[in-house]
């Protein structure tokens, strides 16, 4: 006799790695499309209704923090944070020595102790409370922040490969909230241990967020002062209502970017400008230039361009080498053009009108396209390429078929010096056109397929910059309670009497910290120790922007560290030696251009600077 038992199918465990997964990329999705979604629809309100969104901006700031934040764990999931580029770890991993894991405890200790400076912000606001907009505690809102580093923790342990390895960071995590609970917070500390410890981070593969906030934590703590200064400075920059629009302007290029946008731009450009000698390299200047005003220079124009552009030049007879350099030395070509992120930065670091700074880096921002054009002319008469006539039909139809993508840049412009909103409302107007003409228009964006996967990659890239940002503003903080930048610039004059001098110095000093920093951290740390001094010196604060600028955006390019020699050996598969010989033409031309903005007579040409 047999009996049967019922079949229960076995169920499959629930990976709650992958839940919180979903859940992270679906919340961080909704929030910055609603930031893109709120702005509009106050503007609708305001001009059909004569009303509003009551709270609307301080929503759309506070939403800017979560985002900025969320982005920064997905960033640490990815492993897209941005380090100081020198690989020591990963070098020495090579030669059988694994000293990574080293440099990955360094950055758990120092993930951890921000996320210890957050939990006592967030406790801060819980003792003392304060409602937003009259009803929302602000505590839950900074809540975000030891969420965040406490992930960014986890993250950084699990990935070290070897497993018997991951005790190396979960200990030195665990120091440091041992040395926070019993260390007297009163009591001055030595500060050079710590320093020579983070040095030695950041040469085995650290973040840059680890080097800026580890510093920070270690000067409030050698003196005594409580961490969490160090991210209330953050939470008051990530809900500057003008920094909301980095994560916009950024989601509007990451948009363009999809589909085929880049081809209907070079088929345009090449349309119009095809003709003359280099005409292919000069289109490619152009699109790059316009795609890098969008998404900053952070490198995602090469990243994102690179492998349309490179064979289209290689197929119309350019050189390789040209053709490599051509790109790396156009990944960051739009800096100084609105709406770009750099600029936006800038004014909120430095209190300058971001209007103003638009309008000043026109000139310099059209002189550094133009030689970097002439470049191109020169390649193409040498390697005799051949040149298609100018077919005025075909011009045309190429506008058509662009028309959308033309536009897109003609509308952010006009609604920003047109005054017919803030600039927060300008960069949300332009993720919603760009949204309206890939998805519905071009149809070059699947809502379900593609967008989800768009918004992840885009808050990963603004998170990269976030974390950069908040640490830096740390730094920032204790410099400027320090009383440090009047010291320096009093120091400063006593060692330098020639403002011609002042400046080649200044060109030396920001050339290598382009070379070693982004823009974003550059301007958080160094701009309040450089504006003093330049006020002494009788540097006109537009000008001092151009300078600042021009010289970071140099220092992408410059050997042996510049951000756009790494990205674009990974895209391009060289090696960094080979990209730095093809971009050292482009190197020296636009040093010569950034001497000419730090010397030249261009106060003249721009009105904003008279």
């Amino acid at each position: 006799m047999t009996s049967t038992v019922p079949f229960t199918p076995r169920r499959r465990p629930v990976r709650l790695a992958g839940i919180g997964r979903r859940a992270e990329d679906a919340l961080v999705c909704a929030m910055l499309l609603a930031m893109g979604l709120l702005p509009v629809i106050e503007i609708v309100l305001r001009s059909l209704f004569e009303t509003g969104i009551p709270g609307n901006a301080v929503y759309v700031s506070n939403l800017t923090l979560w985002v900025g934040f969320l982005g920064a764990m997905i960033a640490a999931r990815e492993r897209r944070h941005l380090n100081l580029a020198v690989g020591l770890g990963g070098l020495l991993a090579r030669r059988g020595i694994n000293l990574a894991v080293i440099g990955a405890g360094i950055s758990a200790a120092v993930a951890t102790g921000l996320a210890w400076s957050a939990v006592d912000l967030v406790a801060s606001g819980i003792e003392f409370p304060y409602l937003i907009d009259d009803w929302l505690p602000e505590w839950v809102v900074l809540a975000v922040l030891p969420l965040a580093f406490v992930t960014i923790t986890l993250r950084i342990v699990l990935a070290v490969e070897d497993r018997r390895l991951r005790l190396v960071p979960l200990l030195a995590a665990g120091a440091v909230v041992i040395l926070a609970l019993v260390a007297d917070p009163s009591a001055r500390h030595p500060l050079w241990p710590g320093l020579v410890v983070l040095t030695l981070g950041a040469l085995l593969g650290a973040p840059i967020f680890v080097l800026l906030g580890g510093t920070a934590l270690l000067l409030f703590f050698a003196d005594g002062v409580p961490t969490g200064t160090v991210m209330n400075a953050t939470y008051r920059v990530a809900i500057s209502p003008a920094i909301a629009t980095l994560p916009l302007f950024t989601l509007t290029g990451y948009l363009l970017a999809e589909g085929r946008t880049p081809e209907r731009l070079v088929r345009l450009f090449r349309a119009w400008f095809g003709w003359l000698p280099g005409g292919l390299a000069v289109a490619c200047v152009l699109v790059c230039a316009f795609f890098s005003t969008f998404t900053g220079a952070s490198g995602v124009t090469i990243l994102a361009l690179g492998g349309l552009l490179l064979p289209v030049l290689l197929r119309n007879g350019y050189r390789e080498r040209f053709s490599i350099g051509l790109l790396t030395a156009s990944g960051s070509i739009g800096l100084l053009f609105p709406p770009s992120l750099a600029v936006i930065v800038y004014g909120v670091i430095a209190h300058i009108s971001i209007l103003d700074l638009f309008v000043a880096g026109i000139v310099p921002g059209l002189i550094m396209v133009g030689a970097v054009c002439c470049l191109g002319v020169r390649a193409g008469l040498l390697a005799r390429v051949e040149r298609p006539r100018f077919d005025f039909r075909e011009a045309v139809r190429a506008l058509w078929d662009a028309r959308w993508e033309v536009l897109l840049p003609i509308v952010a412009l006009g609604a920003i010096f047109g005054g017919y909103c803030s600039l927060p409302e300008a960069a949300a107007i332009t993720v919603v056109y760009a949204l309206v003409v890939q998805v519905l228009v071009r149809r070059d964006v699947h809502v379900t397929r593609d967008l989800p996967r768009i918004l992840v990659k885009c808050a990963a890239l603004i998170g990269g910059i976030f974390a950069i940002l908040g640490a830096a503003m740390g730094l920032t903080s204790y410099l400027v309670d320090a009383d440090v930048p009047t010291m320096a610039a009093e120091w400063i004059q006593q060692l330098i009497a020639s403002r011609l001098l002042f400046l080649l110095c200044l060109n030396v000093v920001l050339l290598a910290v382009g070379c070693l920093m982004d823009v974003f951290s550059a301007a958080a740390v160094v701009l309040p120790l450089i504006i003093p001094m330049a006020a002494a010196y009788g540097i006109h604060p537009l000008h001092m922007a151009m300078i600042f600028l021009t010289n970071l955006e140099l220092g992408y390019l410059t050997p042996p560290v510049g951000m756009n020699l790494f990205l674009a050996a990974y895209r391009f598969e060289r090696t960094i030696g080979q990209v730095c010989g093809s971009a050292l033409p482009f190197l020296l031309l636009l040093a010569a251009v950034v001497l000419a903005v730090t010397y030249g007579p261009l106060l003249g040409l721009v009105p904003a600077w008279r």
